[in-house]
């Protein structure tokens, strides 16, 4: 009798001591953290396939930094995310810093610097610089929302000074992800999506001046409208909407000229690969190629031709889907894009029901990052868009950018961890 009675105090203690264990992560989205897990131990997989015979074994780099950002996720989940909105102006000066210091002492490759080398590794900030950016803008619009046009300037005016030192590089694929988060997290703020429209109004200018002037004209007319109908000076703001998109317009072409040829060949040979096909388009062809071939079921795993022979350039880090597509064909590519859009829902759900504003713009902005990365580098690999550098969240290979989206989805993870606890807690 007494040695059950030692048992059960026995196992009474270790459960105390288990539950006390897990209490810190009791609120977790246990959704979300297994869809993560699962996609970089999938990534490690089709890493390992599309670059089985080299001597480097990224798949191996990608599962340690996998396990390590893993680490950090769950530390941030259990930490107060509410602490940063203090500590948000040091957090933006350490990633305008780091910009800097990419041009300052950074390592060139491939015609862009982007590295810094630490320990003999090469990182990229402005990886990281996404992650200072949406706690920065989470911050201001948590304090000030986008409701009024001052509130949506001071916004814009924290992004130009990051965003200007990455497109510097030049990453205009990570420029773009930031454009992308500034205006998911505007939104989402409560800007009105009128002003949004005017505010991207220019880019779609000098886009429409060099393919069609009709349309132009027919563009410049219909955003005017819209900029008298929305801002709050409405024929002062549309006075200055119309100059603005006449002046861009013609100044887009000029710019265009100034681009070097290889540079306007990645923004449009995607349109028509085959005028190059052994230059500019070949990666393009190559990836359709190697999806067309997948077929329903793919060849199998380690069995693709374009992918074992290497007929694919990057296929361990941008052109991950496209091993996926060939290997695995059109049911493991839908596979993929059913577990990204489930952790996207599950991104979408936390923003909803976060405690306060601070933590649901957070959110958003983590979610922003991942869903624009997923559709651009899917789009690349399909023609449907252009070849930009950006990599397959959680899937391809790349440390600082796997080492971001964990940072990211920990932060998510923080406020999924505290919407339903006390503040004295």
């Amino acid at each position: 009798m007494v040695q059950i009675n030692k048992f059960n105090k026995f196992r009474i203690r270790n459960s105390i001591r288990w539950r006390l264990f897990w209490a810190p992560w009791q609120e977790l989205d246990w959704q979300l953290l297994f869809l993560t897990v699962g996609l970089t131990l999938f990534g490690a997989v089709m890493i390992r396939s599309a670059a089985i015979d080299n001597p480097e074994n990224y798949w191996l780099s990608h599962l340690l930094i996998g396990s390590i950002g893993l680490f950090f996720a769950l530390f941030i989940s259990r930490s107060r995310y509410q602490s940063l909105i203090q500590w948000h102006w040091l957090i933006y000066g350490i990633t305008n810093l780091s910009l800097i210091a990419v041009m300052m002492i950074g390592a060139s490759a491939k015609g862009a610097q982007r590295w810094v080398t630490i320990g003999g590794f090469n990182v990229q900030p402005s990886e990281f610089a996404k992650i200072g950016l949406i706690i920065t803008l989470a911050a201001i619009l948590h304090k000030r929302p986008a409701t009024t046009i001052p509130a949506v300037i001071a916004a814009l005016a924290v992004t130009i000074l990051p965003w200007a030192l990455v497109f510097g590089q030049p990453d205009l694929g990570t420029s773009l992800v930031f454009g992308a988060i500034t205006l998911s997290m505007l939104y989402w703020a409560n800007a009105n999506p009128a002003w949004l429209v005017v505010l991207i109004s220019p880019l779609v200018s000098a886009i429409v001046f060099s393919i069609s002037s009709p349309a132009w004209y027919t563009w410049a007319a219909v955003i005017t409208l819209i900029a008298f109908l929305s801002l709050p000076w409405r024929w002062l703001g549309a006075l200055g909407t119309l100059v603005v998109n006449l002046v861009v317009g013609p100044l887009g072409k000029v710019f265009w000229n100034l681009l070097k040829d290889y540079q306007k060949d990645r923004l449009t040979l995607f349109l028509n690969p085959d005028l190059d096909p052994l230059g500019g388009g070949y990666h393009l062809i190559q990836s359709r190629i190697g999806i067309g071939a997948g077929q329903l079921w793919g060849r199998g795993l380690n069995q693709g031709t374009q992918t074992q022979l290497h007929f694919i350039p990057e296929q361990h880090t941008d052109f991950i889907f496209s091993a996926i597509g060939e290997e695995l064909g059109f049911v493991g590519c839908l596979c993929i894009l059913l577990a990204l859009w489930w952790l996207c829902l599950r991104l979408v759900l936390i923003a909803q029901n976060a405690k306060d504003n601070f933590g649901s713009l957070v959110t958003i902005g983590v979610l922003s990052m991942i869903v624009f990365q997923t559709v651009i580098n899917i789009g690349m690999t399909i023609g449907l868009a252009p070849i930009t550098g950006i990599p397959l969240p959680l899937l391809s290979y790349g440390r600082s950018a796997l080492l971001t989206n964990f940072l990211g989805l920990g932060l998510a993870q923080a406020v999924a961890n505290y919407r339903q606890r006390l503040k004295f807690q």
